[in-house]
């Protein structure tokens, strides 16, 4: 195995290499460092718009909360009017009967003055 020298030449095409590897190395690492920022801004952004959509979640479920809340009271509402419209319908049935036992009476009435 042959031992080979270094020579200027080749020192120098050396550090020419490690020089451009250098160089390249450092504008990866800024592109790197760039790209590393854009994630971190587009995470930062995500975070926000998923912050802003669950604040917009929680406002809708209140409202659904509300609504739910609301619709319970009408239909409680509706079942008081239903009460007392059939207790309503009950009266009035009830008069109307009582009404027709008194004209049938003053029919009677009636008829009974006029055979005289």
């Amino acid at each position: 195995m042959a031992t080979q020298r270094w020579n200027d030449e080749m020192l120098d095409k050396l550090a020419s290499s490690v020089s451009e590897l250098r160089a390249e190395m450092k504008e990866s690492i800024g592109e790197l460092r760039d790209e590393v920022r854009d994630v971190k801004d587009s995470i930062d952004g995500l975070r926000v718009t998923s912050q802003a959509l669950l604040q917009i979640a929680a406002q809708h479920q209140k409202k659904m909360d509300q609504f739910e809340e609301e619709s319970a009271d009408r239909k409680r509402e509706i079942e008081v009017m239903e009460r007392k419209v059939e207790t309503m319908e009950r009266e009035q049935a009830e008069n109307s009967k009582r009404f027709d036992v008194l004209l049938g009476e003053i029919r009677y009435l009636i008829r009974g003055k006029t055979d005289e």
